[in-house]
């Protein structure tokens, strides 16, 4: 194994569309409400609309030779881009927009490793290096991570990282983390 990291611009995303759809289909193998939901959820409708309200973006892959075995996603985001409609018809506040002081806050947004390669410090890693671009914003001083329900490797993963869970929203379906 001969892993290295690569951070790629925005216009090269198309290179980790099949992670990420391997991403969805990981959540909703673990998911155990509302498993459907991701049945529309792809790098289409997923992870292009997320880059495009964007006000920054960053991603880093690790590859083993010329393969991409994981990738990580983080962005920089007004507030309000977190309230609307997900995967429901209802409307839903991802948080307490009143708790978060500055217009825009930094999300570690997706974050995809194959099962191979999981447990070899790749995770963190590329954890590790996103964290450092989203503190590189000295304004920036809400962080959010948003888990699946089911997906409690991520969210131990997180929360062994520094993260504390602050509420779920749609009825369980996420679980919000955030850094205070």
């Amino acid at each position: 194994m001969s892993i290295h990291y690569e951070v790629i611009s925005d216009d090269n995303i198309i290179c980790i569309k099949d992670l990420c759809n391997e991403l969805m289909s990981y959540q909703k193998s673990k998911a155990y409400i509302h498993p459907e939901w991701f049945d529309n959820m792809c790098f289409e409708t997923r992870l292009i609309p997320s880059v495009k309200s964007a006000k920054a973006n960053f991603f880093i892959i690790a590859k083993d030779d010329n393969e991409i075995v994981g990738y990580a996603y983080s962005n920089i985001c007004p507030k309000h881009t977190y309230s609307g409609g997900f995967a429901t018809l209802d409307p839903v506040d991802f948080f307490d927009f009143d708790s978060v002081k500055c217009r825009d806050v930094g999300c570690f947004s997706q974050f995809y490793i194959k099962e191979s390669y999981r447990k070899t410090g790749i995770g963190t890693v590329l954890f590790k290096e996103c964290m450092d671009w989203l503190n590189s914003f000295k304004l920036i001083n809400d962080l959010f991570i948003f888990v699946s329900n089911g997906n409690d490797n991520a969210l131990k993963f997180y929360q062994n990282k520094g993260f504390k869970v602050s509420h779920q929203i749609l009825d369980r379906f996420i679980t919000v983390l955030r850094n205070t």
